[in-house]
């Protein structure tokens, strides 16, 4: 049951386009980074000119910070960067952003790794690993910031954090110059050497740069760049006592990784005035090579009924309102991965978002959407009963034979016969839904009542009789008759026609299986928004458990398998819980969307 089809759709070859496609078209157009050379892992200036010519048309790059697990919105950055690459001849890289030593492990570290292995991406590209860390470049990063104090661009301010914030101004009045700003430059290369040597404490001083207290745009306002935090980092242990800041360290990471186009999110828009500036100051003390990295923003990724905030999704897991980082209704690549979503499912969907300037929210169905649009063509089909009641054939012994089961038969995937057939077997006693029968039908119900006649699926016809029923007035057992000579594929078959057909299966060899239904995890469709505690906001029917009973085909499936339940939508056997002898399957997907509309 594991073999799969190919997808039947061919593949796109033209990809839509949008305003990245059009600037990286533009620069190879115009040659605006032909002239590059490469030094075979990144470096400086000089470290670059000494290699050939950068093999790499454009080079982009995926830098996580590894504090967190990744979500659905990384996906859509991977998908981006590393698409792009891969679709004008360049390479993208992995770089692990560790420049704060107190959030970050080598957990996650493992984790992105395995994220973007599992999305069908790698780094290895002519003959090398592009695979980097930050924290490698440390020691260029304070090269660089003595640069800019040897040149008058910085300067050590020992301002308190509250006296930083006062005299930064607003949008409405510009900031006021710190005292410490008037400093010589060999004062605040001494200083700022006692900031690194361990002779300040934590939060004494900080080193900013020097450009314009009255700048209308508050993030060049001399934003600090250096800070003293004693804290022990995963990469370089207790070597550092001073980190830099993000706003400092990413611009330079891409400088020396040789990043020809710098994408990030709309929030880093403001910042990217600050990017130009430090690589124009570090490209005319020739630290760096020229042309140095651009920076472009693109909306960020809102996706209804999902929160991406890293920090409140830490809270759901430790406050055990979910089950971990990779519980199915988590937005983590780890949860969608769990809960049954395939890397070609994420892909279609971040092509189809595309990319904007523009915040805008994309309707969940979208990305559920995607994940039917790749299950379909490959998921084996299989009849489950989550919600059964027996259903007994009175007068099976009598036409069939005491004790006789009767083969029976389905193709593994109605649009791909060379999959084979899938086996089972009907007796005397089957599962049904317990939906399928109503004691006095409701309009337009075609299912079993007394005396309604319906197929069982890739069986024989039957005729409802009644019911028995407990003390509660609970349905315990269908009763029905079943009619001779009606089996699917059998000469007259049709002869009984009925408007009804319904899944079962049978009791006889049946596979009980553990069912997670699971739903999303937010009720309000733009959750955290509406100044609510985002608590509040949870689905508190986002996880229903059901015993169901299951085909025997379903007995062999291992973690991971996917399928689509006949009539009920798409599931997963557990990659972690499903074993032989225990089957769990988690819902992926209805068969259509239910929440819209």
């Amino acid at each position: 049951m594991s073999s799969k089809p190919p997808i039947s759709a061919e593949k796109e070859t033209t990809k839509p386009s949008n305003f990245l496609r059009q600037i990286i078209e533009k620069d190879l157009a115009e040659g605006t980074y032909a002239s590059r050379h490469w030094g075979g892992s990144p470096g400086d200036a000089a470290h670059h000119a000494a290699g050939p010519a950068d093999p790499a048309r454009v080079r982009l790059r995926f830098p996580p910070e590894p504090n967190g697990y990744l979500h659905v919105g990384h996906a859509k950055s991977i998908c981006l960067n590393f698409g792009l690459a891969r679709d004008y001849g360049g390479v993208c890289h992995l770089r692990f952003d560790d420049t704060n030593p107190e959030k970050e492990d080598t957990e996650y570290v493992s984790g992105i790794i395995d994220a973007v292995k599992w999305l069908g991406f790698g780094w290895d590209n002519h003959g090398e690993t592009n695979l980097y860390q930050a924290s490698d470049y440390f020691d260029f990063m304070y090269r660089a910031a003595e640069y800019l104090i040897e040149t008058g661009h910085a300067y050590v301010d020992e301002q308190t954090a509250d006296e930083m914030r006062a005299n930064r101004g607003d949008f409405g009045h510009p900031g006021t110059d710190s005292p410490f700003r008037s400093r010589t430059p060999d004062e605040n290369l001494a200083r700022f050497r006692e900031m690194q040597g361990g002779k300040l404490p934590d939060g004494a001083a900080v080193l900013r740069a020097k450009i314009d207290m009255a700048s209308p745009n508050i993030n060049m306002r001399d934003p600090a760049i250096y800070r003293i935090r004693r804290a022990h980092h995963h990469n370089t242990g207790d070597k550092w006592c001073i980190y830099p800041m993000y706003t400092f360290a990413h611009p330079i990471e891409d400088a020396l990784e040789q990043i020809t186009h710098s994408i990030c999110t709309l929030e880093f828009e403001d910042q990217r005035p600050f990017y130009d500036w430090l690589l124009d100051r570090l490209c005319e003390g020739g630290l760096i090579a020229t042309p140095h990295p651009r920076q472009y923003e693109f909306a960020r990724l809102n996706l209804t009924y999902v929160l991406t905030s890293k920090r409140k999704l830490a809270q759901l897991v430790n406050e055990k309102r979910v089950s971990g980082w990779d519980d199915p209704r988590m937005p983590t690549i780890v949860g969608l991965r769990r809960r049954g979503y395939t890397p070609e499912a994420l892909q279609l969907f971040a092509e189809r978002i595309g990319v904007t300037k523009s915040d805008s929210w994309i309707d969940y169905s979208t990305l559920e959407g995607a994940l039917r649009d790749t299950l379909d063509p490959i998921a084996p089909r299989a009849m489950a009963v989550l919600d059964p009641v027996k259903l007994v054939l009175t007068n099976w012994d009598a036409v069939m034979g005491a004790n006789k089961l009767d083969e029976c038969s389905a193709p593994v995937h109605p649009h791909h016969p060379e999959l084979g057939k899938r086996n089972f077997k009907i007796g005397k006693e089957v599962w049904i839904e317990r939906t399928d029968f109503e004691e006095t039908p409701p309009k337009g119900f075609f299912r079993l009542f007394p005396g309604n006649k319906v197929r069982l699926k890739y069986g024989h016809v039957i005729e409802c009789t009644g019911c028995t029923k407990d003390a509660s007035g609970q349905v315990t057992e269908v009763l029905a008759t079943l009619i001779p000579d009606t089996k699917s594929g059998t000469p007259g078959s049709d002869a009984v026609k009925v408007k009804g057909v319904i899944t079962w299966v049978g009791v006889n060899d049946a596979v009980q299986a553990e069912v997670r239904l699971y739903d999303r995890l937010f009720s309000a469709p733009h959750p955290d928004t509406s100044g609510k505690d985002f608590l509040e906001e949870l689905n508190p029917n986002s996880l229903k458990t059901v015993t169901a009973y299951v085909e025997p085909s379903l007995a062999q499936g291992k973690g991971d398998d996917k399928f689509q339940f006949e009539r009920h939508g798409y599931f997963v056997a557990d990659r972690v819980d499903h074993a032989t002898g225990r089957p769990v399957f988690n819902r992926v997907t209805g068969l259509k969307d239910s929440w819209g509309k």
